[in-house]
Parts: C-alpha cells; structure tokens; sequence
C-alpha cells in the first residue's frame, strides 16, 4: 500500500514534538545543552510546519507557527548568551598570552566576556522558566500533544502518495536555496552578510524537510540533507563569528568609555574576523556541493 502524505507527515510531526516535550524536563532542571536541545526541536518543528504547509489547514498552522516562534525566540535569547559565554571563554583561552603582553587584566576582561554573558544566560533561563509556567505554554503543549496523532491535514492533499508530494516539497526548498546562492555574487558587500544569513537558514530549512522526507524517500533526501547541513554548518559558522565579532566591537566601546584599554576586545576581534574569512573559504564548495546530482 502506498503511504498517502498525510500518515507521513504525521509521524515526521510526532517525532519532532516528541523532540521538543522531552527536552523541556532538561530545561526546567538547567541540564547541559537542554536549552539548545528544545530550541532546535521547536525550530524543526516550524521549519517542518513551514515547508509542508499545504497539507495543513491555514488558520490553525499559522498559529501553531506563531507560537513556536513565540516559544523559540526564548529559547534563543538563553541560547545566544550561552553559545557567546562558551565562545569568549574559549577565544580568551586561546589568545590570553597576547592579551597578556597588551597589558590586560584577564579577570576584568573574563568579566565582562564570560561571567557577564553567563549572567544574561541565568536571566534569560528564568524568563524561559516563567514562560514554561504560563497559561500560554500548556495551551501550546496540549495543541501539540493532540498534533502529535491528530493534526489539521486538509483531507484531499493528505490522500496524495507520500513519494510524490514530499519530492515536490524538497525541490522547492532546494530551488529557493539555490535562487539565493546564485544571487549572492552580485550584491554589495554590505548586503552579503545577510544574504549569506539568508541563505543558511534557507539551507536549515531544506535539512528539515529532508529529514521529514527521509522515511518516505530514502537515500535520496538523505544525502541532499546532508548537503543542506553541510552548508547550513559553513554559515552557521561565518555568522557566529561575524556575531562575536560585532559584540567584541561593542564591548571594546564599554571599556573604553570605563576607563580601560580596549585592545584585547579588539585583539579578539580581529581573531573572529579571521574564523569568519576561514569559514567563507569552505563556502563556495558547500553550495556547490548542493546542485550536484
């Protein structure tokens, strides 16, 4: 018997929200990489919703999307502050003999690096804790409970054979990666930078909706997922370090205007340039890789 989109979709859909029910425990008790754990299942989630939204009632899954970007926009305010404590504590580890030799007290610089993003992380965690607790997450919760067996398919299109339809859905979300690397040459480079931001999180979606489709098409979506996070990981790592570059510049401002010598932000600044130009050079071999058949 043929698998129709809809029994298949439902099963991508009960893995991902079972992803995201059993990280919350994580998140409640503060375990390592709980936070990013949830985030990412709440991002799949609406990648997922995003990408096979034609077989879905609007209404419902445009606000099942809202809250789930309500839901990982929390998430992510503790996750940013989390990746960028791991990052400086790492990069100040790194270069602390030159920070050293410029003159730098390690522990004024580790506190306003590390234990200040710790401290916004500890912040962000309670508000995401506050947020677990609130009438608007159990409302949330329960939606995705009953989505888990019993989401709003639009009967007619979750009859179409699996194969057909999640093969539709993958060339789309392949083309739209592909429209914007090929139109990334011919920007300026001030709007590079976004583009490339673009075109991560359009790969992002493409490994999704891979993953998705995996069980219904094998190897096929396998390997052009694999390709998708190959490139989604380049500019994951390119824009993390345009991030940390940007926030190291700022930082750098505060002490300055404290009274300190800014040269070790700026020192590590433009260390997080060269991770961005080390990361762009893996670029173009990534998307490459993409449109190979």
């Amino acid at each position: 018997m043929v698998a129709t989109a809809g029994t298949a979709i439902v099963a991508a859909l009960r893995d991902d929200v079972d992803r995201l029910l059993a990280a919350e425990p994580e998140v409640r008790c503060d375990a390592a990489d709980s936070v990013h754990q949830m985030r990412v299942a709440t991002r799949r989630l609406r990648s997922v919703l995003r990408s096979y939204r034609r077989l879905f009632q609007t209404d419902p899954v445009t606000a099942m999307g809202a809250e789930l970007k309500w839901l990982a926009a929390l998430l992510g305010v503790a996750r940013d502050a989390e990746v960028r404590a791991d990052r400086f504590d790492i990069l100040l580890a790194k270069h602390a003999v030159q920070a050293e030799a410029l003159g730098a007290d390690l522990d004024t610089v580790t506190a306003r690096l590390v234990t200040a993003e710790l401290a916004r992380y500890r912040g962000a965690h309670a508000q995401v804790l506050i947020a677990l607790d609130s009438d608007r997450y159990a409302a949330l919760r329960a939606e995705l409970i009953r989505w888990r067996t019993e989401p709003p398919l639009r009967e007619q299109r979750a009859d179409h054979p699996a194969d057909e339809h999640f093969a539709v859905v993958l060339h789309r979300d392949r083309h739209r990666v592909e429209r914007l690397v090929h139109a990334e040459p011919s920007v300026s480079r001030a709007e590079r930078v976004e583009l490339l931001h673009d075109i991560r999180k359009s790969a992002k979606r493409l490994r999704y909706s891979c993953d998705a489709a995996e069980p219904v098409l094998g190897a096929a979506a396998s390997e052009l997922g694999g390709r998708a996070k190959r490139l989604q990981t380049v500019l994951g790592d390119h824009r993390d370090a345009i991030e940390s570059q940007h926030a190291l510049f700022a930082i750098a401002a505060d002490a300055a205007a404290a009274g300190e010598d800014p040269a070790t932000y700026r020192l590590l600044a433009g260390a997080e340039e060269a991770a961005a130009r080390a990361a762009l050079e893996r670029y173009p071999a990534a998307a490459e890789s993409l449109s190979a058949d």
